[in-house]
């Protein structure tokens, strides 16, 4: 018959001071700066088109939630038999818009798991590396980068003028798609720029016969 001093023994109390105040203080105060870190990194590589604030903050959180569940794991076998279990039936139904941000995710669970290991020194030089590496290359902006012209023009002339004025300011058109109707004709261009100015496209729209005139930048990868 289990009596009641029989309860204070069991191992669920045992498990309260497998893990010191200590470790779990420095574990997460460190998956939250490196968490940070990582959402400085995205913030300034992000080149999508509508910013997602909540995703940058789950980076952080995720850090910081990984650390907690690997620096529970890492004091208690069993616990992590059962851990594998309970997450194995863990399913994710957001889907992932942009690649990148795949390569973020598993950042910060690498970086949570890496720290709850002990293994601080690693986790902070690699967080800085990859860091560095982002910046460096998904960063860079370049006068290459493909934009979309949308034009709309009255009539064929005022279409031959346009695509005229716009092979003189340009480095390379593509046309990509044309809608003609009566009264209008509007043309879809792939561009590429001679440098950083865009006025040619307000004198393109005042030119005679071209009713209005759009820039677009886009990624290449969206639209073909």
């Amino acid at each position: 018959m289990t009596s009641f001093s029989d309860i204070f023994k069991s191992s669920f109390l045992e498990n309260v001071t497998s893990v010191s105040m200590v470790d779990m203080v420095i574990a997460l105060l460190l998956a939250f700066g490196v968490g940070m870190f990582i959402f400085f990194v995205y913030k300034k590589t992000y080149s999508g088109v509508m910013y997602s604030s909540s995703f940058g903050g789950t980076l952080v959180a995720l850090t910081m939630i990984t650390s907690m569940v690997i620096l529970a794991v890492t004091s208690n076998v069993v616990l992590s038999l059962g851990m594998v279990g309970a997450l194995s039936i863990v399913r994710f139904r957001t889907a992932i818009k942009e690649p990148l941000d795949i390569a973020f995710l598993f950042w910060a669970i690498a970086a949570g798991i890496v720290l709850s290991a002990g293994m601080i020194p690693l986790a902070v030089f690699g967080s800085v590396v990859i860091g560095l590496v982002m910046l460096l290359f998904m960063n860079r902006k370049s006068k290459d980068n493909p934009f979309i012209a949308v034009i709309s023009c009255r009539d064929y002339e005022a279409e031959k003028r346009a695509a005229e004025y716009l092979n003189k300011h340009v480095k390379k058109a593509d046309i990509k798609s044309k809608t003609a109707q009566e009264g209008n004709i509007e043309l879809n261009y792939e561009i590429r720029l001679l440098s950083d100015d865009t006025d040619f496209i307000t004198e393109l729209s005042q030119l005679e016969g071209v009713n209005s005139a759009v820039l677009v930048s886009y990624n290449g990868d969206y639209m073909g």
